[in-house]
């Protein structure tokens, strides 16, 4: 699929999905313990592809999301929320002490653009936060539906972070997706079949259930051993330049 008939399909998707949802706070989620703990080091803060499910305070944060409704409604909490994309960022360079990507950049074709775009905004000493599912083998039907353009092979993802002066200083497990890949075809069939249900289900249910069981993430100094993880969240720091 080419990288406009990707965005396209992700912009109709979330489109869709956010219209007919409700806005959660940051505090709800169990990535707000790591969040909170830079908040006093990062003034200057981007969040990319939030919808309505932000991880940074939206009060004076800014937000690049492809879906109108997202905006709207985060603009209307008093976020400074675009519309923009991942692969051309609307800041200029060293804007930001800290930059988060939860479930955005598997979405995207140039991936190298994408982390070119992302430390060129970053401050020196900045903090760069992504998650991203792992492993080509673990492929479902689910990942097509989506829109995801890619699963990272580990050793992928490490180069790629390194390449771009990125230094990895936790990980941890990551995700609320299961696993199953008969659970997920099943998702699909009722997401396409029975599309406004299946959303309504998910978005009254199963993700405030979700919620609920929510663990506590214990997070491990560097990269961690990625063999059997299907989903990893990477809190980085961009190096600082070197001097003469």
């Amino acid at each position: 699929m080419s990288s406009r008939a990707l965005v396209a399909k992700n912009g109709a998707f979330y489109d869709a999905f956010w219209s007919k949802t409700y806005l959660t706070p940051p505090e709800r989620f169990n990535t707000w313990p790591l969040i909170s703990a830079l908040l006093p080091d990062a003034p200057a803060r981007l969040e990319i592809g939030p919808g309505l499910r932000p991880r940074l305070p939206i009060a004076g944060t800014h937000f690049l999301d492809i879906s109108t409704p997202a905006i709207t409604r985060l603009n209307a909490r008093g976020g400074i929320a675009q519309s923009g994309e991942i692969t051309a960022l609307p800041f200029g360079d060293g804007r930001f002490d800290l930059v988060t990507a939860f479930d955005v950049v598997e979405h995207v074709e140039n991936d190298r653009l994408v982390f070119a775009e992302l430390t060129r905004v970053l401050k020196p000493g900045g903090h760069l936060i992504f998650s991203v599912p792992l492993h080509p083998a673990h492929w479902t039907e689910f990942d097509d539906y989506v829109g995801h353009a890619r699963r990272y092979e580990p050793a992928a993802l490490e180069a790629l972070i390194a390449s771009h002066g990125l230094i990895v200083e936790k990980s941890v497990v990551f995700g609320m997706q299961s696993n199953s890949p008969r659970l997920l075809h099943y998702a699909v069939k009722g997401l396409t079949r029975h599309h406004s249900a299946a959303v309504r289900w998910y978005n009254w249910l199963f993700f405030p259930l979700g919620m609920l069981l929510q663990k506590r993430l214990k997070f491990s100094d560097g990269l961690m051993d990625l063999t059997n993880i299907h989903e990893v969240l990477l809190v980085c720091r961009r190096c600082e330049p070197v001097r003469d």
